[in-house]
Formats: C-alpha cells, sequence, structure tokens
C-alpha cells in the first residue's frame, strides 16, 4: 500500500510542474494515508503483541473505530463515551425522551 501511494505521489508531484493543482492533491493524498491508512495497517499488525502483552497504557484519543489495543483503552473509551451520553441526557431531556420513546417503538 504504501508503494502505491508513494508512486501515486511522485506521479502527482510530476503532473505538478505543469498545474500546482496537483501538488495540492499529492499532499492531500500523503496526509490522508498519514492520518488513515498507517494506523490502520499498523493496528492491524501489531494487534496480537499488543493484546499478549498485558495491560499497558495506550493513548485515548485513538479514533472510535479503531480496535482497541488493550483492555484499558477500551475501557477509557468506553468510559468517555458514557459521559458523554449522560451529559447528552442531562443538556437535552426532551431530545433524550423522544429518541428513547422512538427507540422502543
Amino acid at each position: 500500500m504504501g508503494t502505491i501511494v508513494i508512486s501515486g505521489t511522485v506521479v502527482l508531484v510530476v503532473l505538478g510542474f505543469g498545474n500546482h493543482v496537483w501538488w495540492l492533491a499529492a499532499v492531500a493524498v500523503l496526509f490522508l494515508y498519514l492520518q488513515y491508512g498507517r494506523s490502520s495497517s499498523s493496528a492491524s499488525s501489531s494487534g496480537g503483541a499488543a493484546s499478549s502483552g498485558g495491560g499497558g497504557s495506550s493513548s485515548s484519543s485513538s479514533s472510535s473505530g479503531a480496535v482497541p489495543s488493550s483492555y484499558r483503552a477500551y475501557r477509557d473509551r468506553r468510559d468517555k463515551q458514557a459521559k458523554w451520553e449522560r451529559r447528552y441526557r442531562r443538556e437535552r431531556p426532551l431530545e433524550s425522551r423522544r429518541q428513547e420513546r422512538e427507540k422502543s417503538k
């Protein structure tokens, strides 16, 4: 995957000598790859080692769709989500009641 992104970026940079918009596209491709591509591939390759390692703490700033690297990270995200849901119900009681009614139907 990385070689495809790098070769695509080189092609966009070469095209950018004629039109600078291609350079912006190359930067966007690199940004998206660094933001989303590498994190998902590194999480799947290091997932087995992290789960067998025990309870090492990891950053809780990972995206909500990512597989937790440890039970502690999962628990932190779960507690944070519960805190936001309680806050939502407290600040918007009418909306939360309406959602509960729709869910029960």
